[in-house]
């Protein structure tokens, strides 16, 4: 019988654990943005950054010749 209390008293506490860390990630805004990470994914940051003004594109040539 007496496990049985420090079992209900461990849950308890887990309990009240996962609570406040829930309310701590309230808190602190982890939940503030769900949309954000999947609208991130649809765009390709990857991207060669545009040519400067005044530069020639590259030309076939030129990039074999380097």
């Amino acid at each position: 019988m007496d496990e049985l209390l420090y079992l209900i008293a461990i849950a308890l506490s887990l309990g009240g654990l996962g609570l406040t860390a829930f309310l701590w990630a309230l808190k602190s805004g982890q939940f503030d943005d769900l949309d954000g990470a999947a609208h991130r994914v649809l765009f390709d940051d990857d991207l060669p950054a545009a040519p400067r003004a005044g530069t020639e594109p590259a030309t076939p040539e030129a990039v074999r010749r380097q």
